[in-house]
């Protein structure tokens, strides 16, 4: 039963959604608010013999048929091209140009420019699966109809504010340029489907655009803190065969072979006789068996009502992974999803921007029990000399996974986020703990919480 008055409500919501969109991308606020005079005239003026309503009817209409027929006139071709940056930031402007060329031989002026996004609507199966943060206190009728989930997950997919610009007076074969800027308010991908072109009638009423297709994307990062700079504990350990093309820092390397030489390789790697043979600078290569391993931890499990928590927790994440020094050392992001995801920067292998981009997509962990996480952890704790785990509660399996840790002789830093304040007790009896190795952020201070951090 409660199925298909779901999916009723579903298209009533995608139908009328596409009708606002319509008229709002049609329609100036002047338009609007005639089309409301007219339509409120129709009501009061039913009556034709007891007052005038009915004139003001035929006005407003006459203005708007005036209006429709002027700016239908509209015609032209444009080839336009848009020049996104590599990334963009939560909480940072985001800054892009995009040049329209007017492809005919006529003077364009009076033009104005809109970026068209992806259809932000949610499929049947996310508006059916998603729960609103708060959901649960709602009434049965809300729950079960989801306005507010459905205005919600709009909200969630619609990551670009984009105020329309005007575009400066085209001459014929000409071209013109603006700059577009929005400030993005959550992280993920904002994706674009078409720019248009528009010109709005003389009377401000009615707007006729012409669409050019240019699907683009620009990927959001997390919003991230500073850190204080900080030396994470945990010595060297022994990696069996290394790190293949890391970088040369280490105390045990292992030669595997010859290469061609790279600006910045050390002189004494030089293989001179290989050189004098070639008449090509030669290098030997090493694997280095010995250094230091560090997991990133990131806690995925929460209610979906907890959405500000977790989001938190990504950018306490994004601030370890962008302002940890990694050169001499690998650091592991482990994270649950889908499915275990591991993703290893440091040492030549990779940079950090690569963690940022897994970041900006990593979702609350529904169907998982936080145990994978674990398991995952450590199967590779005999590998690490330390790690920095980012907790979303401080519970009996969240003490268990730090214990675990310890007893591999894994040197963890815990981070619990929380909406209140944590019992300043609540981290005693870990070893992370007594060394000062326990913190707890709150929600609304994290910024804080993380200067005064020093991990010994």
């Amino acid at each position: 039963m409660l199925i298909p008055l779901k999916r009723f409500a579903y298209r009533f919501y995608r139908s009328s959604s596409s009708l606002q969109y319509r008229l709002l991308r049609r329609f100036t606020p002047g338009g609007l608010l005639a089309m409301s005079a007219m339509s409120a005239s129709v009501l009061i003026g039913l009556d034709t013999n007891r007052n005038l309503a009915h004139q003001i009817f035929t006005l407003l209409f006459s203005l708007m048929a005036i209006s429709v027929v002027a700016v239908r006139r509209f015609r032209g071709r444009f080839f336009v091209r848009r020049e996104l940056p590599r990334y963009g930031t939560v909480g940072e402007k985001v800054s892009y140009k995009i040049t329209v060329h007017n492809q005919t031989s006529k003077f364009q002026k009076g033009l104005f420019l809109r970026e068209e996004p992806a259809d932000p609507r949610p499929s049947f199966d996310e508006f059916f699966n998603a729960r609103e943060p708060g959901e649960e206190k709602r009434n049965w009728v809300d729950r079960t109809l989801g306005a507010y989930r459905w205005s919600w997950l709009i909200s969630q997919k619609q990551l670009a504010d984009l105020k329309d610009q005007s575009l400066p007076s085209l001459l014929p074969n000409g071209a013109g340029e603006v700059r577009m800027e929005f400030t993005p308010g959550r992280r993920g991908v904002v994706r674009f489907s078409r720019i248009s072109i528009g010109k709005t009638d003389p009377l401000g009423l009615f707007s006729s655009f012409i669409s050019i297709p240019d699907e683009q994307s620009l990927l959001v990062l997390p919003k991230r803190y500073a850190i204080p700079r900080l030396q994470l504990p945990g010595a060297r350990k022994y990696h069996q065969g290394g790190v293949a093309l890391a970088s040369e820092v280490g105390d045990s390397e292992e030669f595997i072979g010859l290469r061609d030489y790279r600006p910045g390789d050390p002189l004494r790697h030089i293989h001179w006789k290989s050189w004098a043979r070639t008449g090509n600078p030669v290098v030997k290569e090493f694997q280095q068996e010995y250094f230091a391993r560090h997991a990133l931890i990131l806690d995925t499990f929460t209610s979906p009502g907890n959405v500000e928590l977790f989001e938190e927790a990504v950018a306490v994440a994004a601030s370890f992974a962008n302002g940890l020094e990694t050169r001499d050392a690998l650091l592991d992001l482990m994270f649950i999803g889908d499915e275990a995801h591991c993703f290893t920067a440091g040492r030549s292998l990779a940079s950090p921007d690569g963690m940022l981009e897994i970041l900006a997509s990593v979702k609350i962990c529904h169907d998982r029990p936080f145990s994978s996480l674990r398991d995952a952890v450590l199967n590779r704790a005999p590998l690490l000399s330390g790690c920095i785990c980012i907790l979303l509660a401080w519970d009996d399996e969240r003490k268990d996974l730090v214990q675990r840790l310890e007893a591999y002789g894994v040197s963890p830093t815990v981070l619990v986020l929380s909406d209140a304040p944590l019992d300043p007790q609540a981290g005693q009896g870990q070893r992370g703990s007594a060394s000062g190795n326990f913190h707890a952020l709150e929600v609304g201070k994290v910024k804080e919480g993380l200067a005064r951090l020093s991990i010994r």
